[in-house]
């Protein structure tokens, strides 16, 4: 199997347990995520099965869009609902127009520290494995992306809103900072991940429809986590070089770029074979290669 696939992630799960559900079924390939949802939060969880693992870091850097709900006057140490939550003694109760004129102090690239309760890596650790041992933690804060931010629903203490950023950010922290210049603290409460890129939550496959069939039927071609790269139509003979590692010369790229960093080469039906880069004017070379003598391009 060769592809990607879209799960509309319930609550309660794991991003692993998703794919240890997933893997059952496509065994012996390969399955892996793209893009982790805590248990609490629902919605798009995109899966790579076979060699489209190789792929996941592509989906990853897609644009994401999630639907939030914080609560405000409160904090928690993860940031959420999963750990214990501690009023304010006197919270401050900013109305609609004093959050509205936040909003764009939290547009474009901002830096961000992640919760405590995080999977980033302090040490070669996890952060979050690290404080429920009781360690004190300190992490750096990172540059993120965020392209809109609009308010949805608000009545005092629930703030609703659809967020829409880049790789690496964490909607909690958001919700924190932006509490934090108000005067006030926030946890979050719910958290939809509604869309990745291309893959939207109304087309994800929920864990019940699972089984071998749907996933045969549902699998999308591994071209799609590689759309936004020019391509090139390889013909039999191009595949079995670029099959074997070496180069091909050519002047038939599909796009007005005129040094793309990498290119998805297709075979003549449109399936990916490989990621290749332009090793000298005219000349490319595999980065990445989904071809193989066993598995027909």
């Amino acid at each position: 199997m060769f592809g990607i696939l879209n799960i509309n992630k319930p609550e309660g799960w794991t991003s692993r347990d998703v794919v240890n559900r997933v893997h059952r079924l496509v065994k012996p390939a390969k399955a892996g995520h793209a893009g982790t949802l805590d248990p609490l939060a629902t919605g798009v969880l995109v899966l790579c099965i076979g060699p489209a693992t190789r792929l996941i870091s592509y989906i990853q850097e897609m644009p994401k869009q999630y639907q939030a709900t914080f609560q405000l006057g409160v904090s928690s140490p993860s940031d959420d609902t999963e750990t214990e939550t501690n009023p304010l003694p006197s919270p401050s109760v900013p109305i609609m127009a004093e959050i509205e004129a936040q909003l764009p102090n939290f547009l474009g690239k901002i830096q961000q520290i992640p919760p405590a309760y995080s999977a980033v890596k302090i040490g070669g650790k996890r952060a979050y494995k690290l404080v429920r041992k009781g360690q004190q933690v300190e992490i750096s804060p990172r540059t993120v992306e965020i392209y809109d931010l609009q308010i949805t629903a608000y009545e005092y203490p629930r703030l609703e809103m659809t967020i829409r950023c880049g790789s690496g950010t964490y909607v909690r922290s958001l919700g924190r900072d932006l509490a934090e210049s108000l005067g006030t603290a926030a946890v979050m409460s719910g958290l939809v991940r509604t869309s990745i890129g291309r893959f939207n939550i109304k087309d994800g496959l929920t864990l019940d429809q699972l089984s071998q069939e749907e996933l045969t039927t549902k699998l999308q071609p591994a071209k799609c986590a590689v759309e936004h790269l020019p391509t090139m139509t390889l013909s039999a003979e191009q595949i079995e070089e670029i099959r074997n590692g070496r180069t091909i010369t050519t002047s038939s790229l599909a796009t007005k770029d005129d040094s793309p960093s990498e290119i998805a080469a297709l075979d003549v039906d449109g399936n990916l074979v490989a990621l290749l880069k332009e090793k000298q004017p005219g000349i490319f070379g595999p980065i990445r290669n989904f071809s193989s003598p066993s598995r027909p391009a």
